[in-house]
């Protein structure tokens, strides 16, 4: 059994796969599932969508958001996922979001570096949790800001990450890029507008061969990369996306966990034979962060 290590990665590639961990894509069936704590969250002008919240005066209630995300909780409890929570530091009122701070691969994961001040600090308890359950690290990102809302393993050996220069540069994304290439995987690297944040408000797996995409926030070559890699697009509309109806997460066996407000594409999932979850996560998401942003799938069924 491989132990706990800050740098499982070779450097000339052939890392070898984690035994217990890990996952080789998005929705190859959820076994195991890192969530944050919602203890100290609070709106920070953080993102478009947050900055829109504290400027039409809607008021943050606590005790709302915690209800929800223990919701969210029981919702992949009712899937099977066993839940594995974030050590809390009262410091870090964005540590919810625990799809940022690291990013699963089939070698072990990847701790990554957030860009905003106070983010930063979440570097120290995904380290802490990784250590204390025996998890050896595949590398940490020192070049530059990149956040895990970014990385998507589409399929086997297929990556799409995406980047705007804010959130996640183009030094870090690269030191990835440069690492994975050398497991064999392919890398494409998607430049995007500051407004979106992050490649999954606007492209997230479904299933195998299936995702949904905001084809009018993305650029054309991003939608035929997608068909020609044999992906089907389920298309949201534009308004969806903006509010994270597109941010969901893929159990597995057919089934996604959706935002309650993502009525579009329930409808669609719905119509496409997928069972779908669909908690009420309002008060965490007027804060920028969907059930995608809160889930690191810490071990999914090879596919």
């Amino acid at each position: 059994m491989s132990a706990f290590t800050l740098k499982h990665r070779r450097d000339s590639g052939d890392t070898p796969r984690l035994e217990h961990w890990g996952a080789n894509s998005e929705y190859g069936t959820l076994r195991d599932v890192l969530l944050g704590p919602v203890d100290h969250y609070h709106w920070l002008e953080t993102s478009s969508i947050s900055k829109k919240s504290l400027r039409l005066g809607y008021r943050f209630d606590a005790d709302v958001a915690r209800a929800q995300h223990a919701e969210m909780v029981d919702a992949y409890r009712e899937a099977g996922v066993k839940v594995h929570m974030l050590p809390t530091d009262p410091n870090l009122k964005y540590q919810v979001f625990a799809r940022d701070s690291s990013v699963m691969t089939p070698f072990g994961p990847i701790v990554t570096q957030m860009a905003q001040w106070w983010r930063r600090g979440e570097y120290a308890p995904v380290i802490q949790f990784y250590k204390d359950n025996d998890i050896p690290i595949y590398d940490m990102i020192s070049a530059g800001s990149f956040e895990g809302g970014d990385f998507m393993m589409l399929q086997p050996g297929v990556i799409l990450c995406g980047y705007t220069g804010e959130r996640s540069q183009a030094p870090a994304v690269q030191q990835m890029k440069g690492w994975l290439e050398a497991e064999g995987w392919e890398v494409k690297l998607y430049g995007m507008d500051p407004y979106f944040v992050h490649m999954d408000a606007l492209c997230v797996m479904l299933a195998d061969r299936l995702a949904a995409v905001c084809v009018d926030a993305v650029e054309p070559e991003l939608v035929n990369w997608l068909k020609a890699k044999g992906i089907e697009i389920v298309d949201i509309p534009f308004k969806d996306a903006m509010e994270l109806g597109c941010n969901v997460v893929a159990l597995g066996e057919g089934r996604v966990l959706l935002p309650s407000t993502s009525l579009t594409l329930k409808e669609k999932c719905l119509a496409l034979g997928l069972k779908v979850y669909d908690p009420d996560i309002s008060m965490i998401a007027k804060g920028g962060g969907g059930v995608h942003c809160m889930c690191q799938p810490l071990r999914r069924d090879w596919v």
